[in-house]
């Protein structure tokens, strides 16, 4: 039997890790290089084994080497031929070569960024590479397979009805099992999660520091308003780096154009945009400047429907008042 843990540097999968040293079993430390993390993030993984004794965690990574191979090819084939402007074919062809960066070849590929309705990162950038890596081989042995997540019930409506134990399909053509095990399920309290690091000697990751309550991807497709904003406050590094995404990505869009945040996120945005497509130009009059990332941090700095600037400070969520961490 083998138990593999999976880490991502936040609270309640370095809990989970040190929940596997008190059951006093071998077992290996899993993360998943997403590319889109900060680097006290990583910092946070790297060093779980130095401060708790425990095993060193091994890193994997997707590569999209072969899907973005394939749609150079497609696009050379059939892009011309299906309508698509020129330029816009030699610009994709330009900018569809790996980059060695999981989040940013992922998006190469797929021609735009995820969303919400169509969250595809998780699967491809977490859930893929660990499967490929490192429980699928396990299997082939004909070992027994338990992973350990860090997820509890009252996160979600969703993970309120999973249960603390249950047996995974999907690999039948393996001879081993895979079983899932969430032994943090039943806790409720975040103060209960830092206390169980703590015991390790393990603080937070510093980002819970900022007031951030996602450390996971940096930011996430699904930051909350509040949270952009700081990040643009206190990271602005990472506002260009999406920046510089955001070309990119548009460049092997079949549209022209990619945005990291969605739209629709911004009423005041939404009502620029249908206004362009219900006048037909779209693709003509579209610009990263107007309806890219600054322009979503910008709206994240404002209340009232994007209205106007917000009147309060946003950086006193620290951790201690808005995680309970200083108790």
């Amino acid at each position: 039997m083998m138990h593999v843990v999976s880490v991502s540097g936040g609270k309640d999968s370095t809990a989970t890790y040190c929940r596997a040293i008190e059951r006093g079993l071998p077992f290996r430390a899993v993360a998943a290089d997403t590319g889109n993390e900060h680097p006290a993030t990583y910092e946070a993984v790297n060093s779980l084994h130095l401060k708790t004794g425990g095993p060193k965690v091994e890193w994997v990574k997707a590569d999209f080497s072969q899907q973005i191979a394939g749609k150079r090819a497609f696009i050379e084939k059939n892009w011309e031929k299906h309508g698509v402007p020129a330029d816009l074919v030699a610009r994709a062809l330009a900018v569809l070569h790996p980059t060695g960066n999981p989040f940013l070849d992922l998006c190469l590929w797929k021609g735009r960024f995820p969303s919400r309705k169509a969250q595809f990162c998780t699967e491809e950038l977490k859930v893929n590479p660990i499967d490929q890596k490192v429980t699928r081989p396990l299997l082939a042995t004909g070992a027994t397979v338990i992973s350990w997540q860090g997820v509890r019930a009252a996160e979600s409506e969703v993970r309120k009805y999973l249960p603390p134990f249950q047996r995974v399909g999907g690999h039948e053509d393996l001879p081993g099992q895979l079983y899932v095990y969430r032994p943090l399920l039943r806790i409720e309290s975040v103060e209960e999660v830092f206390a169980i690091a703590r015991r390790h000697g393990v603080d937070p990751n510093p980002l819970y520091g900022w007031g951030l309550r996602r450390v996971g991807c940096f930011p996430c497709i699904n930051c909350a308003k509040a949270e952009l904003a700081l990040v643009d406050q206190h990271f602005p590094e990472q506002i260009d780096r999406l920046e510089e995404w955001e070309a990119i990505v548009s460049d092997a869009c079949k549209r022209g154009y990619s945005t990291f945040f969605n739209l629709v996120n911004d009423p005041v945005m939404q009502a620029e945009w249908l206004e362009l497509e219900r006048t037909g130009l779209a693709i003509e009059r579209f610009s990263l400047e107007q309806f890219g990332i600054r322009r979503m941090v910008e709206w994240a700095k404002t209340d009232r429907g994007g209205r106007q600037y917000s009147l309060l400070a946003r950086d006193f969520n620290t951790v201690c008042n808005q995680w309970g961490a200083c108790e």
